[in-house]
């Protein structure tokens, strides 16, 4: 096991590629009625690598096509069930973590690509984690950022009061739309009005739930976030609170960590933020002493966002190590 570091005065030695467009993008159709979004960009040919977006329903970005030198890779990307383009929107109906696990296969298949790169940060790197677990044969190497793990102990740091001790004003905000006897289990509060029936309360909670974690997302925070349209928030929150609620599906607690001789023979890079408020760095360290194949590479510059230049430039380093 190596474990990289960089300093806080080392030069950002890479940056990202520049914009450009896919070459390819369809609709695909999976079970439980759901119709999945996917595009390719960079080469056609090229060595393929699978984008898996956070939240969960963050939704792609073409900012996430930039990792990924386009004369070398074959880069796809897609919204998972309920977000971003794909369809119907913010539905949790047959939607779990199996059900997104299926939908990777569902895409490679339709594809044609027989081994691939899976690349993910926060909730994607969980998915990317079980889809590896799961599908090992697949995987030529997982590239991660803000490993989150889906344990009791993760949820209960961003929201039972944990990282509050850092945050204590944007946690009063989040706070205080919930009633002093429901404050005990957050994410049980707000499911409740997540998913009533009142749509307009939906969005007010998706938007104050979104702006929780946005506005902890980056090391240097500039500025109060609200949440995002109404539609992206509540897509976002609903999403995010049905798997939190169901702590993703998994058998245990710990199942990623139980695991992971899964992973076997699979190279793993695993770029964390010292400052994670979301993901603190623990789970990044428990995931790297179980999987002796994996690589740690701490920035001590950054938090959990991966536009921060830090996480950005060791990710854009990784997948040109991996050219070679």
């Amino acid at each position: 096991m190596r474990e990289h570091g960089s300093t806080e005065s080392a030069p950002y030695r890479r940056t990202l590629f520049p914009p450009r467009e896919p070459f390819g993008q369809m609709t695909l159709r999976v079970p439980g009625g759901h119709a999945l979004y996917v595009e390719q960009s960079g080469r056609p040919d090229g060595v393929p690598v699978v984008v898996l977006h956070g939240g969960p329903g963050g939704g792609c970005s073409p900012a996430m096509r930039r990792f990924f030198d386009p004369r070398h890779y074959r880069a796809v990307l897609f919204d998972q069930r309920g977000c971003g383009r794909s369809t119907p929107h913010a539905s949790v109906d047959a939607n779990t973590t199996w059900d997104l696990i299926d939908d990777i296969e569902a895409i490679r298949e339709r594809l044609g690509i027989e081994k691939w790169y899976v690349f993910g940060g926060s909730w994607g790197a969980t998915l990317s984690l079980l889809y590896a677990q799961t599908h090992p044969e697949r995987v030529s190497g997982l590239i991660l950022r803000g490993v989150f793990l889906m344990m009791r102990e993760e949820l209960d740091w961003f929201y039972n009061g944990g990282v509050a001790r850092f945050w204590p004003e944007e946690w009063e905000r989040f706070t205080s739309l919930i009633p002093d006897e429901e404050r005990g289990d957050m994410i049980a509060a707000y499911h409740r009005r997540l998913f009533g029936e009142d749509r307009a309360e939906q969005v007010r909670y998706a938007r104050a739930w979104a702006a929780w974690e946005s506005n902890l997302a980056a090391l240097e925070n500039h500025g109060r976030s609200s949440g995002g349209s109404g539609e992206y928030a509540r897509a976002f929150s609903r999403l995010e609170n049905h798997y939190f609620t169901h702590q993703g599906w998994l058998r245990q607690n710990n199942q990623i960590l139980a695991d992971t001789d899964r992973l076997a023979g699979i190279p793993g890079y695993i770029v964390q933020g010292r400052y994670d408020m979301i993901c603190p760095p623990a789970s990044a360290h428990a995931l790297h002493r179980a999987w002796p194949d994996s690589e740690l590479r701490m920035i001590r510059t950054a938090g959990h966002a991966l536009s921060e230049p830090g996480i950005a430039s060791e990710l854009v380093s990784v997948m040109e190590e991996l050219k070679r």
